[in-house]
Formats: structure tokens, C-alpha cells, sequence
């Protein structure tokens, strides 16, 4: 008997490793005795106390490494990191945590932390973040509006000026790497469109006019989007320079005109457009044959590198009526619930629907050819 609740306990401890295991931590950066005490002053933190066997703990682990991903860039001023409480007790005993997971955040110099006390969701958790870097004395405005040609957004004037006609919007926070690296190249843009009526460059700091930024389910910076009469159009996922940006501004404008025939961009933003699923419409596509599905989060490095070999896997089989290849954005409003009905809690995650049923989730290479025999390994199951 007790070989066999020994037994046991190596299973479940195992399953902890797997669920909890630092392999699975690409972003976010463990913290231990011989470091903590050294890395803390040099940035701005946020840290997570954790014990692996904790419940509450595992479950927030795919949100912390979200976390990670959006923010521990080189340039970055603040860093996600987490410290295991079974193996480096002292540090959590120093920080008085008493239950698991314990949230703080730190402020560059100071070893007091500010606990989270929210629910812990990406939004709540960025917001905090934006909360403390606002508050910190000295944080730089680093985002000017040099160019009377960039317009600078707020609470009061966001709604108005979005209302009628095109906008191409830049939603950041002041302290965003990215942000600050984008903002030279951001001013550019609007400089070349200056003097076309038919088009606004804006941008809204997300950190002091939150209502305006959460109204567009903005969860990571900086985002941008093409916005019509209000409404968001597409959010913008190419790379950030002056040219990439100008030819996706006129890909736009010409689409609203009908585009191009032989304009190989334009086609690949419609094979977008054809993909995208949302939960209205979800059960119904799913209904019969098989349906190969990416769920995402514009904001994922990983979704991106996907995204051109996923628009080439739908154009193969564009034609076959048995095989559908979609796509469902689960930071979009009307798809959380879905997702979360689901059960996706990482980015990309990529199932295999057949007749309306999951039967398998895809964990191989994203490469075109590794997908497409994924899927002809999957037809005509029902036969064998």
C-alpha cells in the first residue's frame, strides 16, 4: 500500500512539472536566492509567488507567460518574472506572502511591492500594470506629436473623431519598447499623408484614457487599427517600418475602391476576411466535414509567424468543400466566451473538427506541408 501512494505521488508531482514546468516558460524569467535580490532595482516588476502544486497557480500560469510575451522585451522597462516559493523560501518570507499565487509589483529601486489584488485576467492584469507605471514619479513622456500631422486622441475627442470616415489609429503606452521604437516611424506616416482628406493618423495613450482603449478590446501595445465610421475594419500585423506601413495604408484605401485584380496583397487580406469565424457563426461552420482551426490573439509573436502559412493552407484547399480552414480571434469581444468554452488557454492553439466534433489538437511543426498532412491523415477516418 504504501508503495503504491508513493507511487502516486510521483505521478502527481510528474503532472505538476508538466502543467507548471519551466521548459514551458519561454518569456517569463524565474527568479531564485542567487538573483532576486541583484535583478529586482535594476527595472520596473511584476512577480508572481508561486507554489507548482498550487491550483490557482497553474491555471494562471498560461496568462502569466501572455503576460511575459507582451512586455519582457530588451528595450522594455518592466519585466514579468516569478519565484518559486517550495525552493526559494527565504525571498517569500522576506515579501510576507502567505498564499499562493501572491502578485506584486515593484517599482525600479524599491524592494516594497504593490500587491494585485484583481481578478486575474490578461485586461486586469495590464491595467494594474498601466496603474503603477503612471503613478511612478519620473516615468518619461516619451510619445510627442511633433508633426501637426499626428493627431493625438483622448477621452473627450476619441468618440468624435473616429465617428466619420477613415482612421488609421496607434493605441500604445508611454512605456511600451515597441511603442517608443514605432514612434519616429509613426510620425513619418502621418507626415506622408498630411494632405489626404480621405485619411486621419492618430494615436491614444492607452495608459491615461482607458475607457476610449477597452472599448476596442486593446490588451497589448502598441496595436493598430483601421477604423471606419467607428467601427474597427482590421488590426494591422505587418512589420513597423515607414514602408510596410504606407503600402498597407494604400492596400486599404484601394480596397475600398474594389482593389486590384493581380494586387497579391489585396488577395491575401480577403483570404483573411474569408477565414475569420466568431462565435455567432461558429457551430454552423463546424457542422459537417472537417474544419481546421487556428484560435489566436493578434498580439502573439507566434500567431503572426503562423499567419502567412495559415492564409497559403486555405488557399490549398480553397476548393475543396469537404475541408474548411478558419481562424477565430479569441481577444474579440463575442469570442471569449467561446474561446473559453473551448478550453484555449495559449496562443496559437489549433484544433481538428470533424462533423461538428474536436477530435484532435495539432502540436507539430506550423510549416505548410506539416499542416496539410495533419489534415489528409484525418480524412476518411471514418471508413478504416
Amino acid at each position: 500500500m504504501k508503495l503504491f501512494v508513493h507511487f502516486c505521488l510521483l505521478l502527481i508531482c510528474g503532472y505538476v512539472e508538466i502543467v507548471f514546468g519551466h521548459d514551458e516558460d519561454v518569456y517569463t524569467i524565474q527568479y531564485t536566492t542567487e538573483n532576486f535580490a541583484e535583478e529586482l532595482p535594476k527595472r520596473n516588476h511584476f512577480v508572481m509567488f508561486y507554489a507548482p502544486w498550487c491550483g490557482h497557480c497553474r491555471r494562471l500560469a498560461p496568462t502569466w507567460e501572455q503576460l511575459a510575451e507582451m512586455l519582457n522585451e530588451d528595450d522594455g522597462n518592466v519585466r514579468i518574472a516569478k519565484v518559486d516559493c517550495t525552493q526559494d523560501k527565504q525571498i517569500c518570507s522576506d515579501q510576507d506572502v502567505t498564499g499562493y499565487p501572491t502578485l506584486k509589483f515593484f517599482k525600479k529601486g524599491n524592494s516594497e511591492g504593490e500587491k494585485f489584488r484583481g481578478t486575474r485576467d490578461l485586461p486586469t492584469l495590464t491595467s494594474f500594470i498601466n496603474e503603477q507605471l503612471r503613478e511612478g514619479e519620473g516615468e518619461p513622456e516619451l510619445e510627442t506629436s511633433s508633426s501637426s500631422a499626428l493627431i493625438e486622441l483622448t477621452e473627450e475627442t476619441f468618440a468624435n473623431h473616429v465617428q466619420e470616415g477613415k482612421h488609421f489609429v496607434k493605441f500604445y503606452a508611454p512605456w511600451c519598447g515597441h511603442c517608443q521604437q514605432l514612434a519616429p516611424v509613426w510620425q513619418n506616416v502621418a507626415k506622408t499623408y498630411e494632405f489626404d482628406s480621405s485619411l486621419s493618423i492618430a494615436k491614444i495613450d492607452c495608459t491615461k484614457h482607458r475607457t476610449a482603449c477597452s472599448q476596442y478590446e486593446i490588451m497589448a501595445y502598441p496595436t493598430l487599427l483601421w477604423i471606419e465610421n467607428g467601427e474597427k475594419i482590421e488590426k494591422f500585423q505587418g512589420s513597423r517600418t515607414h514602408d510596410e506601413l504606407v503600402n498597407y495604408i494604400k492596400k486599404m484605401l484601394e480596397r475600398q475602391q474594389g482593389g486590384t485584380k493581380d494586387d497579391p496583397e489585396n488577395k491575401s487580406s480577403v483570404d483573411e476576411l474569408e477565414i475569420e469565424l466568431v462565435a455567432e457563426n461558429f457551430k454552423d461552420t463546424i457542422q459537417s466535414g472537417i474544419t481546421f482551426i487556428k484560435f489566436f490573439a493578434p498580439w502573439c509573436g507566434h500567431c503572426k509567424t503562423l499567419a502567412p502559412v495559415w492564409n497559403d493552407l486555405n488557399r490549398k484547399y480553397k476548393t475543396d468543400s469537404n475541408i474548411k480552414i478558419m481562424k477565430v480571434d479569441c481577444t474579440a469581444q463575442e469570442n471569449r466566451g467561446l474561446c473559453n468554452d473551448e478550453r484555449i488557454d495559449g496562443f496559437p492553439t489549433i484544433y481538428l473538427y470533424k462533423d461538428g466534433e474536436m477530435i484532435s489538437e495539432y502540436h507539430g511543426d506550423r510549416s505548410l506541408e506539416d499542416l496539410s498532412d495533419f489534415i489528409q491523415g484525418h480524412l476518411g477516418h471514418d471508413e478504416l
